[in-house]
């Protein structure tokens, strides 16, 4: 269980390798401090931040986020360390705020290598303050623990770090603040160069969101990149992402957890993302191989082309080199144009320095030769950007139509020779990632099976829904639209009998969108209505919950009472908080802290701003949740270099009858199966 402190209060420590996940509503540095016994800070060289990142046992970000993962490890620390500060601040200079009660409180985890969490602290009642030390991890009698700090300074990271006892503590926010203006974590290493077959070196994927949305959280010092599909690299077990894309980006995962390159290479080596625990293994069977390829051309993609015991397996690797091989290509495209700029500016700023230079033909010779390599230089990047696009396009045009109907888009062919499957696949599409650098190329975003969280359709307005819906009920059933076609495609990859669907309505709005689950039968019961209605679905739930958990904590998982219903359970929640008591609501955040691990999934449909009015309390509530959007919206990151994504869910085609089918199939192999 987790312990959510409040202020003042402290916690034990079982472990001495963490993981420190912040997560904020607006993008904020982060930095730890490392201390003494009496809480002084005795150099620079004692905070780690975005221009120093690492320092002994200990590691953060290199740029401003909104969810940020700073590595520690304890047992790594100095003997003379006693405290590790966590220390967060709004960046200075840019358009976002400049107070921490302008935005949504703060929220600090501290969690163990496996993603699981032994404290977390929501940071309430902050004010003008910029910069606050949100928790301290300390030293007593040889253990440590984790104490939540939460005090904040107006004055900024210049008046904390003062405070702590830094001399230098002006310079060393001057060279903060410069860190994260000049956006030094865009700077990453450039992929190596391709292999006349093709090969990107993916030796075998490693497990998966993410958080979005659990799986193999990453470990001080530099580390493989994480999957998108669910927290953990690709290819082994696990879900995605919010790493588990916690799945993909979840939401959220944070491009920090991994060591980055100061500055761009002219030619980095291969990398080596094979899964550690598959590196003393027998090989799995040899992939597909491509025709050979003319002289001169690149070799031909083929479906299946990474290494895996199946090919499903194969292909949800494959997927996972194509989201990495995009991430890293455009990474080194935009770092390319970063550096042609600064260099530019620093060739402008030397002209006009010279007062001789500042008029007359030489200083215009030398302005316009600055400008000319500054575009070759574009030029340059954008053409190898172009070659690896088109290399994945071409990759993406063959590995679509050979998708499975667990990764395949509702438009897929291989939906029309849909049959009830007899195993759970590995993964389950949930929609589609690209960047604006690459439109054309569409990422399947696939998370591992079970979910390892619950998911968040997003009905509220988002920036790219503003111009689309004047009309919010319209964006709501929209939202409601997207919540039955993915809960479709869970029944559908299931095996009959192993997943079931609940659905509560109180009001009765989903009726419409709701149709094709309660038409064909595959709901456990009708739709609940009601304050009543909520109340004995959420009491159930629980109670399902509570006896599964006490069977598995007390050794006797064979011995749950006759009859009892062993498959999957998922929870559909529409139009919350309306038929939402405070006894529902906690129950509500009981089944998705607990459900997953023992079987029951959530998934919300819902206005975050419309349940503003219970204030903090349903702030972890939206945290633990994948959020998904009915429309397309950039706010996922990958958990590699934190580029900012697009999700686009997969709906299913107008006038496509697709959905019917699949759901009648499933029902009859539900009733046979009873």
């Amino acid at each position: 269980m987790t312990a959510e402190l409040v202020r003042g209060q402290n916690h034990p420590l079982s472990q001495v390798r963490l993981e420190i996940r912040v997560s904020a509503g607006t993008p904020i540095v982060a930095a730890a401090a490392l201390s003494d016994e009496a809480g002084r800070i005795h150099g620079v060289e004692g905070v780690a931040h975005p221009g120093a990142p690492t320092q002994p046992g200990l590691e953060v970000s290199r740029q401003a986020a909104a969810d940020h993962r700073l590595a520690v490890d304890l047992g790594a620390m100095p003997e003379t360390v006693h405290r590790v500060s966590v220390l967060l601040a709004l960046p200075v200079g840019g358009a976002g705020p400049v107070r921490f009660g302008a935005v949504a409180a703060p929220f600090v985890a501290v969690t163990g290598l496996d993603g699981a969490e032994m404290a977390s602290y929501t940071i309430t009642g902050l004010d003008a303050e910029s910069a606050v030390v949100a928790l301290e991890l300390y030293r007593r009698q040889g253990a440590w623990k984790v104490r939540a700090v939460g005090q904040g300074y107006a004055g900024g990271l210049a008046e904390l770090l003062t405070d702590q006892g830094l001399p230098q503590a002006q310079q060393l926010v001057g060279s903060i603040n410069d860190a994260v203006a000049q956006g030094l974590a865009r700077s990453v290493q450039a992929a190596p160069p391709r292999t006349a077959d093709g090969d990107r070196s993916r030796q075998a994927a490693a497990p998966a969101l993410g958080p979005d949305q659990g799986g193999t959280a990453p470990q001080p010092g530099p580390v493989p990149p994480m999957s998108p599909y669910g927290g953990q690299p690709s290819g082994g077990s696990a879900s995605g992402g919010q790493g588990q894309p916690p799945g993909y980006p979840g939401a959220a995962a944070d491009p920090s957890a991994v060591t980055q390159p100061a500055a761009p290479t002219a030619g980095g080596g291969p990398i080596d993302y094979s899964h550690p625990r598959r590196r003393n293994a027998a090989p799995p069977p040899p992939p597909p191989t491509a025709p050979p390829a003319a002289p001169g051309q690149p070799a031909q993609p083929v479906a299946g082309d990474a290494t895996g015991w199946s090919m499903e397996e194969r292909l949800y690797n494959q997927v996972w080199g194509m989201f990495e091989d995009l991430a890293r290509t455009t990474a080194a495209y935009r770092s390319a144009v970063d550096f042609a700029e600064s260099r530019m500016d620093k060739e402008l700023e030397q002209v006009l320095s010279d007062p001789r230079s500042r008029i007359g033909g030489q200083g215009d010779a030398a302005r316009e030769a600055a400008r000319a390599r500054y575009a070759q230089l574009v030029d340059r990047a954008r053409e190898a950007l172009d070659r690896d696009l088109a290399q994945l396009k071409a990759e993406a045009d063959v590995v679509e139509p050979a998708l499975p109907p667990a990764y395949a888009r509702w438009d897929n062919p291989v939906w029309h020779a849909y049959r009830v499957p007899m195993e759970i696949p590995m993964a389950l599409r949930l929609g589609d990632l690209r960047l604006p650098e690459a439109d054309r190329i569409r990422i399947p975003m696939l998370v591992r099976l079970p979910l390892e969280r619950g998911l968040w359709i997003d009905s509220g307005r988002t920036e790219s829904s503003e111009g689309l819906f004047t009309d919010a009920h319209a964006l709501g059933r929209l939202a409601m639209e997207t919540a039955v076609a993915h809960a479709a495609r869970l029944l559908a990859v299931y095996p009959a009998g192993e997943f079931t669907v609940h659905v509560i309505d109180p009001a009765g709005s989903g009726a419409q969108p709701l149709a094709p689950l309660v038409h064909s039968g595959v709901l456990a019961a009708p739709p609940a209505r009601g304050a009543a209605g909520v109340t004995d679905v959420l009491t159930r739930l629980t109670q399902r919950v509570d006896l599964v958990q006490m069977a598995v904590r007390g050794g006797a998982a064979d011995s749950l009472p006759p009859g009892f219903d062993t498959s999957q359970q998922l929870l559909i929640v529409n139009d919350f908080p309306h038929g939402f008591d405070d006894r529902a609501v906690n129950q509500l955040r009981y089944l998705a802290d607990e459900g997953p691990a023992f079987g029951v999934h959530l998934m919300m449909v819902a206005d975050r701003e419309e349940s503003s009015g219970y204030g903090p309390l349903l702030d972890p509530l939206w945290r633990s949740l994948l959020r998904l959007t009915p429309v397309p919206d950039d706010h996922l990151a990958d958990p590699w270099v934190g580029h900012a994504w697009t999700y686009e869910p997969t709906l299913v085609p107008p006038g496509s009858q697709v959905l019917h089918q699949v759901l009648a199939q499933v029902a009859a192999a539900r009733t046979k199966y009873s």
